[in-house]
């Protein structure tokens, strides 16, 4: 039984970071150094665009933490996977592949395998929404900042927030020429190489630009030991470029962006944590099982998840009618994800344990664009309106392939107790496989507003509304279960005789093509009230309609007509009250979020049996609200140091789970967690940089602590809470020119999973679950 998390874990934190603060800021009065001038030991004003506009963060009356380039470099973040070490608002759900991965933001996310279903938490990069969380899964390059809006973002973002929205923003070019060379190399023979080159490009100083190629490759952290084989998997190959181009002549201002990714990552193999009986666990070649520290597997099938992407995104800016900005941008991105996985995660096929095996292709091509007016942000009266419009065209080609036998010509082996099928004998062993072929398309129009009045110096009102119209249209054919080598009906773990259309006995019209589409209108808005206090303290309360349009479950087990009803729009109704605030003559900031969030129709991924296969259903649950608070702190203890702590409470459960649709009885999840909702999280860490003669010292230390946690609904997959220290230590020449750095993760060797199925026979066990440890080469040309 999972224990409930109680006050100790905040009361800690919090005694924590005072003590760390009275140290340090009592320390420079002993150092060796001359003392430092009062405004050298201020905080940075950090600036965002989380209204599409650029402001103080501090000005924002909007739960939103921003996250520097700087700050991922010196953290050793290189993807959103581990974003959640540095705002604990945001959970990471790692699939067995990139393509059903998704973010989940104060304890909601949407989880499906569907490609006609998008997420809860949207991933905005340089201003285009990305129509799948798994496109954003690569390494981060050239980031000048990642916001976490925080909560439904309905009016000037819209699509697929109705949950939050993570905004990645790029560095773009520069007026003086800046190379750079990077090359990491951590334990496990992981090695990262990155050059970036930035600068004007020819004379006059209008035109500037930037480009970046990268490469990283990783062995992995497990050990596939089949056939008395040794081969580390759950690592990665990943490559790419990325170039940008501005121009600003002192007029209308252009951006130009062309990327093109590429990985393969031989990842996410699950490990089988606990006993599968005594046949299975030899087949495995494990006599006893290790649990959460178990790091090897026996599979005949390696996970793989292989990613192609490239996109275009131009953006123009135009002053016009004297104070006003007009903004355009558009989007095309292309993304390619093949899965290959291991579903029965055994070496081989013995009678009465079948093999499971499964290759899915998604392609995905998205189009898009916005065109925004805003007046002078200055003015006491200040707006913006605009219009947006956006596809995605997704098709998906999905073969399971099994072996089953009831009895075999072959001897029981005596190493395993089991006994093999035989493959050769295509008489008592089956073959049963089955394909399918998905076409989704999404469409979605947009007209949105939102407008400031103060009504005096210190209040503000903000009213926003955002109307949305959604269309969803799909087809799907998949035949009945074959056998692979006779043709003959034949089904199998996770392999119906159905077809896609249904029986006519239960109401479908029997062909092997299910299609169907669903269309949907909906008003999304905001209405806040901001006061400011004074003028380092601004206090704010808001109500906010988030909105996620309509769905289909449109995946290989789709059979009509149950799964052929269009999912209903997620919608979500927000209250927050906050302040932020500056104090300590700007050495210290404090921000603070009391949230409660409803969701009506919320669309959850539920799991079944099919053919004694677990598969996903995705489903309009019922209703959930996650209630809580969230508080970072910053101190600028010294001109050298940097201290900080974020903490989140989410109480995210189950209002009200809807009925069986066919009995019509009553769910027993009614009052149960959300799935990857830990009631407390928190970190805690400082940022530390000295000059000593001729060097410069740079220090980064951060604890992460995730609380207990479940990895479906109904609080099934409990995930115990974990405790990571990371750290780095750095040294460069005078001017920064050359830096090396040392990292460490997971000091404390704290073992981890980030999912658990199946009662523990299969783990999702992250690359930091075990201590490593790694360094860093950056070398600065200009």
């Amino acid at each position: 039984m999972i224990k409930r998390p109680s006050n100790s874990h905040i009361t800690s934190a919090l005694t924590l970071s005072v003590s760390l603060a009275a140290l340090i800021i009592a320390a420079p009065a002993s150092a060796q150094d001359a003392p430092v001038e009062d405004s050298e030991a201020v905080l940075e004003t950090i600036t965002v665009t989380a209204q599409k506009v650029e402001q103080n963060l501090q000005d924002v009356p909007i739960a939103v933490s921003a996250v520097s380039g700087a700050t991922l470099e010196s953290s050793g973040t290189a993807t959103l996977e581990s974003i959640g070490d540095l705002i604990p608002s945001v959970t990471f759900r790692k699939g067995t592949t990139n393509a059903n991965s998704a973010l989940v933001m104060r304890g909601v996310g949407t989880v499906s395998f569907s490609i006609a279903a998008e997420p809860s938490v949207s991933t905005v990069v340089d201003g285009i929404v990305l129509s799948r969380s798994g496109q954003s899964f690569i390494d981060l390059v050239d980031v000048e900042r990642i916001e976490a809006l925080r909560g439904p973002q309905g009016t000037l973002f819209g699509k697929n927030a109705s949950a939050g929205l993570v905004n990645i923003v790029s560095k773009g070019g520069t007026d003086t020429p800046e190379g750079e060379l990077k090359a990491d190399y951590f334990e496990g023979e992981e090695y990262r190489l990155r050059g970036s080159f930035a600068g004007p490009i020819g004379a006059g100083g209008a035109l500037t630009g930037r480009i970046t190629g990268f490469y990283g490759q990783y062995d992995g952290n497990i050990k596939n030991v089949i056939n008395g084989e040794k081969e580390m998997i759950n690592g990665y190959e990943r490559q790419g470029v990325r170039g940008l181009v501005d121009f600003d002549a002192g007029g209308p201002r252009y951006r130009f962006i062309a990327d093109y990714f590429e990985s393969s990552d031989d990842c996410c193999a699950e490990v089988t944590g606990v006993s599968r009986g005594a046949v299975l666990d030899a087949e495995l070649g494990f006599a006893n099982r290790a649990g959460i520290e178990t790091r090897s597997v026996s599979h005949n099938l390696v996970t793989e998840s292989l990613d192609k992407q490239l996109s275009l995104t131009g953006s123009a800016e135009y002053d016009v009618f004297s104070d006003h900005t007009l903004s355009l941008i558009a989007g095309w991105r292309k993304w390619e994800n093949t899965e290959l996985r291991e579903g029965d995660f055994l070496p081989r096929a013995i009678v009465g344990t079948a093999e499971l095996h499964d290759r899915g292709d998604v392609e995905t091509d998205q189009y898009s664009g916005e065109i925004r007016l805003a007046s002078d942000q200055a003015s006491p009266f200040r707006y913006q309106v605009g219009g947006f419009i956006w596809r995605s065209e997704n098709a998906q080609d999905f073969t399971r392939s099994d072996i089953t036998c009831a009895s075999s010509t072959l001897p029981i082996d005596p190493r395993t107790g089991g006994r093999p099928c035989n493959v050769a004998d295509t008489v008592n062993t089956l073959f049963p496989t089955a394909t399918s072929r998905s076409d989704v398309t999404v469409d979605n129009y947009a007209v949105f507003g939102q407008a400031d009045l103060d009504l005096s110096d210190a209040l503000t009102l903000t009213a926003g509304l955002r109307w949305t119209n959604d269309s969803v249209d799909f087809s799907h054919t998949r035949a009945p279960g074959r056998n692979a080598t006779t043709g003959l009906p034949a089904t199998g773990p996770g392999i119906v005789a159905n077809p896609a259309g249904g029986l006519v006995t239960l109401g479908g019209n029997g062909t092997n093509t299910s299609t169907g589409s669903s269309e949907n209108d909906d008003v999304s808005g905001k209405l806040a009230l901001t006061w400011q206090a004074t003028d380092d303290v601004m206090f704010y309360s808001s109500y906010t309609r988030g909105y996620k349009g309509p769905a289909f479950n449109v995946f290989f087990n789709h059979t009509a007509p149950d799964h052929a009803v269009p999912i209903d729009a997620e919608v979500s109704d927000s209250y927050e009250i906050g302040f932020k605030s500056r104090f300590a003559d700007d050495r210290a900031q404090l921000n603070v979020t009391v949230f409660d969030v409803t969701y009506d129709d919320f669309q959850a991924n539920n799991f079944f049996l099919v053919g004694n296969a677990l598969v996903s259903n995705l489903t309009n649950a019922g209703s959930v609200q996650s209630s809580g608070f969230e508080l970072d702190f910053t101190a600028r203890a010294s001109e050298e140091l940097t201290l900080f702590t974020s903490i989140a409470n989410a109480d995210a459960r189950v209002k009200r789970f809807n009925p069986n649709p066919r009995t019509n009885a009553p769910d027993a999840r009614n009052g149960t967690k959300l799935l990857l909702a830990p009631e407390w999280s928190y970190n805690i860490g400082g940022d530390f940089e000295r000059e000593l003669g001729s060097i410069r010292i740079y220090a980064n230390a951060i604890y992460s602590f995730t609380g207990d946690q479940f990895s479906e609904l109904g609080q099934v997959g409990p995930i115990e809470s974990s405790r990571i220290l990371n750290a780095s230590l750095g040294f460069s020449d005078a001017d920064d020119r050359y830096r090396l750095t040392f990292h460490g993760r997971n000091l404390g060797d704290e073992p981890y999973v980030l999912l658990n199925t199946s009662a523990g026979q299969r783990y999702h066990i992250p690359r930091d679950a075990d201590r490593y440890w790694g360094v860093s080469l950056r070398a600065r040309m200009f």
